[in-house]
């Protein structure tokens, strides 16, 4: 990914693009129960729309929903999954699973 960061301040004016390694997951999401096909769906809806969230998928078996999330850092990775999607009404557990190659 590349990132376009302007410097601006008294005697210095500079752009310059700058790679950043982009941190990319899979989390496997767990709901728990309601009425569960109108649930799953408003939860996946939800989660669509938190920045960093390029896809949420509904699955069969153990989980009911895996999110693609990319972030510019682990930290940043750690608030999306923390604060955001661990945060929607319906969520019981989450597992990342951080891609290395």
């Amino acid at each position: 990914m590349t990132v376009i960061v302007k410097f601006l301040f008294k005697g210095f004016n500079e752009e310059r693009e700058e790679t950043h390694m982009v941190v990319m997951a899979l989390i496997l999401i767990k709901l728990g129960t309601g009425e569960y096909l109108s649930f799953a769906k408003s939860a996946k809806e939800e989660m669509s729309k938190i920045k960093g969230v390029k896809k949420v998928y509904g699955v069969f078996g153990r989980f009911d929903l895996v999110a693609h999330v990319e972030a510019l850092s682990l930290e940043e990775l750690s608030l999306v999954v923390n604060d955001k999607i661990r945060g929607i009404a319906g969520v019981v557990s989450t597992e990342s699973l951080i891609i290395g190659y």
